[in-house]
């Protein structure tokens, strides 16, 4: 499948539906229509709404939206977006809080790029920045980067995380979510052997698979069940002439989405099928619950084929992180280097994806890091989003998190304890 004719067709279909939906908005949306007092045209204006909508978030980078923030000196602080290093397949940026001091806790949020932009960490970035200075991940879609910009794979996803934790420098705390967890837990082995000063102070990993092994679930069940000549040749695509990435070869987002909702279709197919019934009664709303949550769950991005089939192959098949073998850049990788970071692992109980036992591994390969830097928690009925973004992030992890942070940070008076700091919500646009 490694053609652009399959890429453009998986396009034509996302957009003629996207068409349909607009055509049966605006045929309901006729003065006409309202003549005939018939239920069906506010149900096929409803329906064209939702479809619209739902096609056309799949390829559009959702905004950051990051609101305003009340701190004690009573005024509403604006947050501006900045970006500290620019590279072609990601970027760190700082979200800058403008008129504050600089913060003690420095949080450096690695994002996945597992199918979903950064912004999908939105809700985890406005939670932290009353308490903390924050830096994160912004990976790029591989569609938009042109072929000239070269590869770019496991090994050099973590090399960008080096670079990024030697720019921030060591008084800095690392919180990886999802996937990206074993490749930071590599990247800060990396440091630890090779510039040891540039170490962060603090790794919390959240829902990573660091070794998929350690309790199965369908994610791992289908790593295991295909082989690499497979995945090759029925994922992997070439992006095609309406992108500037056109020729590069990308598992497509919309592929990865698929893969997403078929997980739970019968959840999904609810979810939309009221979303209809209630835009047909006029209840919906442009920031329900349902759009809120679809808007970045349906807004996905293309994946380099290189880093897509070296992760099933070396993080998920060999578990090249978790019996510490991994190497980048010709040089093997040793975990046990890690020596002063303290690490803190975070799992949910119904976690899904990344069941509990996967992160906890971490700890075990830990084997220089004294008992005292280690610390691990299993939050009960949590399932994969809550314990990055949910309630169960914002009423217990993150201030389990914050502590952790304070707990180890090497100051003489640490930053005080806080609990979850609720901001005012005055949107910038």
């Amino acid at each position: 499948m490694k053609y652009m004719y399959t890429y453009d067709v998986m396009e034509s279909v996302r957009n003629t539906n996207q068409w349909l939906g607009a055509s049966a908005r605006a045929f309901a949306a006729y003065p006409a229509m309202a003549a005939t007092a018939n239920p069906l045209v506010q149900w096929i204006g409803a329906w064209g709404e939702v479809t619209e909508r739902t096609f056309a978030r799949m390829v559009a980078k959702p905004d950051w939206g990051i609101p305003s923030i009340a701190m004690e000196d009573g005024k509403d602080h604006i947050v501006r977006i900045e970006t500290e290093i620019s590279r072609p397949f990601g970027d760190l940026i700082h979200f800058s809080v403008v008129g504050r001091k600089p913060m003690k806790r420095r949080v450096l949020l690695v994002a996945p790029m597992s199918g979903h932009y950064a912004t999908l960490l939105r809700k985890t970035v406005i939670s932290l920045l009353p308490d903390c200075e924050v830096y994160i991940t912004d990976w790029h879609n591989a569609r938009d980067i042109p072929v000239s910009a070269g590869k770019f794979d496991v090994e050099d996803y973590t090399l960008y995380l080096v670079d990024f934790m030697k720019h921030l420098g060591s008084d800095l705390n690392v919180i990886a979510i999802c996937q990206p967890a074993p490749l930071t837990l590599a990247a800060t082995a990396y440091l630890a052997e090779e510039e040891p000063d540039a170490q962060p102070k603090t790794l919390t990993l959240i829902g990573g698979p660091i070794d998929p092994e350690a309790n199965h679930t369908e994610v791992t069940d289908f790593g295991r069940s295909v082989t690499m000549g497979q995945l090759e040749q029925t994922m992997i695509q070439r992006v095609g002439y309406k992108y500037s990435g056109v020729g590069r070869l990308v598992y497509p987002g919309l592929l990865q989405l698929a893969s997403f909702i078929s997980m739970n279709a019968e959840t999904h197919a609810t979810a939309f099928q009221d979303q209809i019934f209630r835009a047909a009664k006029g209840e919906a709303s442009d920031h329900d619950k349902h759009n809120i949550f679809y808007d970045e769950y349906l807004a996905v991005m293309d994946m380099t084929a290189e880093f897509y089939l070296s992760t099933v192959e070396r993080v998920f098949k060999n578990r090249e992180i978790a019996q510490n073998i991994f190497v980048v850049d010709g040089k093997k990788v040793d975990i046990s280097k890690i020596t002063t970071v303290a690490v803190k692992t975070v799992e949910g109980e119904k976690d899904d994806i990344s069941a509990p036992g996967q992160c906890k591994a971490a700890l075990d390969l830990l084997t220089s890091l004294p008992d005292s830097k280690k610390a691990f928690h299993v939050e009960p009925n949590a399932g994969h989003y809550g314990i990055f973004a949910g309630r169960s992030w914002r009423d217990n992890i993150r201030p389990l998190v914050l502590d952790f942070i304070d707990d180890n940070a090497t100051d003489e008076k640490p930053a005080p304890k806080t609990t979850p700091m609720k901001p005012k919500v005055v949107a910038v646009k």
